[in-house]
């Protein structure tokens, strides 16, 4: 019987692991978790009418009101043309208003809408599925060990990018 040259030959060797990955099990583990999190939310987000990425823009503005773009893109650590596709899809959509800066006339306001007062209880609802499907079958006690866990890897990876958020 001729091998199978598609397979590698130690292939039970890796538990299921891409041989690369073998020294990063973990790493592997929480890329494959992170990369299905993101698809679900899209999901989810999508019927609201938001790509992923603009329901973390809507939260800001909703905690904390108008804020300058320069400090909305500082804020949200992406391309500062990608939060002006951003807000220019948000703005068409009528959730985020921008306005000239009264206190310096070069500077842009951003923030978000009365109309978008419906949209935040929808996000926070969609927050709520996801959380509840993405823990499906952990009990409190172990969600909150996951959180606390996370939150160590989170600080672990933010210390070695030096690119912590402001919390």
């Amino acid at each position: 019987m001729k091998a199978d040259s598609t397979v590698p030959a130690d292939s039970a060797c890796t538990g299921g692991l891409p041989s690369a990955a073998l020294a990063g099990p973990v790493s592997h583990a929480v890329s494959r978790v992170a990369r299905l999190h993101r698809i679900t939310a899209g999901r989810l987000l999508k019927g609201l009418g938001l790509y992923p990425g603009q329901e973390f823009l809507m939260m800001h503005l909703w905690d904390t009101g108008a804020v300058r773009q320069a400090e909305l893109i500082k804020a949200m650590d992406l391309d500062p043309s990608t939060v002006t596709k951003m807000l220019q899809r948000l703005e068409q959509a009528g959730h985020v208003r921008r306005r000239p800066d009264p206190d310096d006339r070069r500077a842009v306001l951003v923030e978000a809408t009365e109309e978008s007062c419906a949209l935040h209880a929808e996000v926070r609802d969609a927050w709520s599925d996801l959380e509840e499907h993405t823990l499906a079958g952990l009990g409190p006690a172990e969600r909150a060990e996951l959180t606390r866990l996370l939150a160590m890897v989170e600080e672990n990876l933010c210390q070695e990018t030096g690119d912590c958020p402001a919390r």
